[in-house]
Parts: C-alpha cells; sequence; structure tokens
C-alpha cells in the first residue's frame, strides 16, 4: 500500500531518516520542522498519514494533533521520547491512532505505519473489509461478522479486532492492544485486555475454553489465527 505520508519532525537528521525509509517502502513523504507548517501542510495536501513528533519549537505536538482532529480524520502516529504511561493515554487522548517510542527500531516503526495505514478508510480507499479466520471487520461501517453472523462489540473490543485483523497471526502484546483501544474504553490497565479478550472469545469461538481464532501466545500476548476453522 503506498500512501503520501506528511513528517513533522524539529531534528534534521531524524526527519531525513524517516524520509527515506518512507521512500524505500514505496511512500512519498513530505517533511515540515515545525507544527504552524504541519497544520498548513495537512489542510493543503491531504496526506494518507502523519506521523509527529511532539516536541516541536512552536507548538506542542499535543496541540497539533488537536487542530488537525478538528479538520480532518486523518491517521496520526506520534513519534516522541516522552515514555510514561500518562503520555501515552494523553496523546491517545487528544486523537492519535498509535504511538512509537523513541530510540525506536526502523523496522518496528515501518511496521506500525503499514498497520495503521491498513485500518485508514482513506489509505484502504475507503471500503476495505479486514477478514481473519472467518472473523470479518468492517472499519467504515464498525461492523463485525464471524462466518457471516453479526457480532455485537463493546468499542474496545471492536479496536482489538480491528487491530489483529489487520494482521492476522501477528502476536500483540497487551501493551500493543491497549493503545489500540485508548480511544474506545480508555481502559488504563493492560489486565483489562485479558478482559476484552474473554468476552470476544464468547462471541467469536466455538467453545471459549478452548479458543481456535483468539489465541494465547504464552509469556507474550495474543494472536488471531488467519485460518479459518474447520470445525
Amino acid at each position: 500500500m503506498c500512501a503520501h505520508v506528511l513528517v513533522v519532525e524539529a531534528d534534521a537528521l531524524q526527519a531525513g531518516l524517516l524520509h527515506r525509509l518512507l521512500l524505500q517502502e514505496g511512500h512519498t513523504a513530505v517533511v515540515t520542522r515545525n507544527g504552524r507548517a504541519a497544520i498548513d501542510a495537512a489542510r493543503s495536501r491531504r496526506p494518507d498519514l502523519i506521523v509527529l513528533e511532539l516536541t516541536l519549537p512552536d507548538i506542542d505536538g499535543l496541540r497539533v494533533c488537536r487542530a488537525l482532529r478538528r479538520d480532518d480524520d486523518v491517521p496520526v502516529l506520534m513519534l516522541t521520547a516522552r515514555s510514561t504511561e500518562e503520555d501515552i493515554l494523553l496523546g491517545l487522548d487528544h486523537g492519535a491512532d498509535d504511538y512509537v517510542i523513541k530510540p525506536y527500531s526502523p523496522r518496528e516503526l515501518m511496521a506500525r505505519i503499514r498497520s495503521v495505514l491498513r485500518r485508514a478508510p482513506r489509505a484502504a480507499g475507503g471500503s476495505a473489509l479486514l477478514r481473519a479466520g472467518g472473523i470479518t471487520v468492517d472499519p467504515v461501517r464498525h461492523l463485525v461478522t464471524c462466518d457471516d453472523a453479526p457480532v455485537s462489540c463493546t468499542p474496545g473490543e471492536f479496536a482489538i479486532l480491528q487491530a489483529m485483523a489487520a494482521e492476522p497471526d501477528r502476536v500483540f502484546t497487551r501493551r500493543q492492544l491497549l493503545l489500540h483501544t485508548g480511544g474506545g474504553d480508555r481502559i488504563s490497565t493492560e489486565r483489562a485486555i485479558d478482559v476484552h479478550i474473554m468476552n470476544l472469545r464468547r462471541k467469536i469461538e466455538p467453545d471459549p475454553r478452548t479458543p481456535v481464532r483468539l489465541l494465547t501466545v504464552f509469556g507474550t500476548g495474543y494472536r488471531l489465527t488467519g485460518h479459518r476453522h474447520a470445525g
């Protein structure tokens, strides 16, 4: 999936690195170095994704994100050295779709960008369905089906299924899933992810006690299988 990405990064070296990485992935990219330029560029260029550093010389990145959210639903991936849980939740509350902490692995960052773009209606053509193991997630209409039967989900449950269906068979840690649910149920502990998983299994598993779709990866987290269950 090729996308047009707006990079907002005050540090010239970091901005150059991000630009090169995005070009190597097949994307187009524009770099801005401050918040005001970022807001202007977002309004004029209509990017598919914004990679937003929080520490900017003129306007704090959180304020930039809030301003962007008033105008558009463009996905925002925050990039920052602020690493406390409070910082992350604050960023999500301001409208971020994901949050990457510096220093970061370039491979992880590109994977997170791909994940955000898969979930974005604009980049996905506005109507892309996500399918994994008999589960279908419609991000636009906010609907879930399991073997063609409708499934009623809370916002937090939907956020988890949407993230996992976008990358079937990927193992997600509780922390990663917590970030995805930040704009939904506003849960604040990783243990709450276990509750969401338990409730989802009641809705999508033939037998919740022996799951075949939403699997536990012991010591790590959870994955949604990409293979349809035969039974």
